[in-house]
């Protein structure tokens, strides 16, 4: 007859289970320890913190070379179907590229003209319109005295007594930095022609560089995508602001503003820049108005016409145009125009919407959402 083993006593930091499971060992608690951050995990975070640092340093210091190819990379995409409607109208893919070019280049040398004219005659009275614009804001002066004896009265440095206009030393750097050299010129020229004309070539070789089946679908579906979505964005976004730059030269025209013309060419062309050109338009619309007109409120009136147009189009036509097809979101819009604008100036402003759209597609495709949607409010 067997004999029974004495049970055996629990260690100490153990106890017992129930049901005659005596002596198993059992955590003390039964909550779970929280996650434990890798060395390793770590140390990848930080190689791809000091990538991404390269890279913008990098994009940052060789803006020379990179800014021209990704202008015309982001370029020659928007305008990559009018070059397939020109191929199905049986003319060569590299006369179609150089058709193309010219007639965007020719209504941009064309706006630039309507524009250079009177900023050159302007620019040869700077002193006298400085002068005259000083002694228009001498209605100033009485408010600042006030505000200066205010300051006193609080404790607080008075040395504000006038209203000094900013010197017009920053004019020769402010047209460097945004003219591009003759040789980026050249560079994006010749990027766009050679990239328009490929590109049909260049997506089969994108295509066909995965091997498997599924990745070739899933990039012929974003490179589709991406094209379809440039396209209408330049269509869409360059019909919105030749009607801003109309109805900017009709309120200067209504009026009295000089040379109505060039002042809604440059309208249209800032307003390519989101944000940042039309409150830059609204500032010269307020600088001519106040040193073509003899009283404040007359220069004003058509700035005031031209801020109510501008937050109707931004606020009501826009969005239900533009925002239906690619439903950007008005943070990451500010964000992207922000940080772009930063690193490659104003060519960077205006290539940010584009790259917040293609990063937006190459995102959903990449990383689509399989987990699931939260309920409507």
């Amino acid at each position: 007859m067997a004999s029974k083993s004495p049970p055996t006593r629990p260690l100490p930091g153990e106890r017992q289970l129930p049901n005659g499971h005596e002596g198993t060992p059992v955590p003390d608690s039964r909550n779970e320890l929280p996650p434990v951050i890798r060395r390793t995990e770590v140390v990848a975070i930080a190689l791809v913190g000091l990538l991404i640092i390269c890279i913008i340093a990098g994009l940052y210091l060789a803006r020379a070379f990179f800014l021209p190819i990704t202008m015309a990379f982001i370029v020659g995409t928007m305008l990559s179907p009018a070059a397939s409607f020109l191929e199905r109208c049986r003319i060569p893919r590299a006369i179609a590229a150089v058709l193309i070019v010219a007639t965007a280049g020719a209504g941009a040398t064309f706006m630039v003209g309507m524009i250079a004219s009177p900023a050159v005659e302007w620019s040869g009275k700077l002193p006298e319109l400085g002068a005259l614009l000083k002694e228009k804001l001498h209605v100033f002066d009485r408010p600042l005295a006030l505000w200066q004896e205010l300051q006193s009265m609080l404790g607080g440095p008075g040395t504000l007594t006038t209203l000094h206009l900013p010197k017009i030393d920053w004019v020769q750097p402010t047209l460097e930095f945004l003219s591009p050299t003759f040789a980026e010129f050249l560079l994006f020229a010749a990027t766009l022609i050679l990239f328009i004309a490929s590109w049909r070539d260049l997506r089969r070789a994108m295509i066909m560089n995965f091997g498997e089946r599924t990745a070739r679908l899933r990039t012929l579906r974003m490179i589709n995508e991406i094209e379809e979505h440039l396209g209408n964005y330049l269509l869409m976004v360059t019909t919105i602001n030749v009607g801003v730059g109309v109805v900017t030269g009709l309120i200067c025209a209504v009026t009295g503003m000089p040379n109505p013309a060039g002042l809604g060419a440059l309208a249209a062309i800032l307003n390519f820049i989101p944000i940042i050109g039309p409150v830059a338009m609204f500032a010269v619309l307020v600088v001519v108005g106040q040193v073509a007109f003899p009283s404040i409120g007359a220069g004003l009136l058509a700035p005031a016409l031209f801020a109510a147009m501008t937050f109707l189009e931004g606020h009501f036509l826009t969005p239900m145009i533009v925002g239906r097809r690619l439903e950007l979101n008005a943070l990451a819009v500010f964000i992207a125009l922000a940080f772009w604008t930063w690193l490659w100036g104003p060519m960077g402003a205006f290539l940010s919407s584009p790259l917040l759209i293609v990063a937006l597609i190459v995102k959903e495709h990449l990383m689509p959402p399989d987990s699931p949607q939260l309920p409507e409010d």
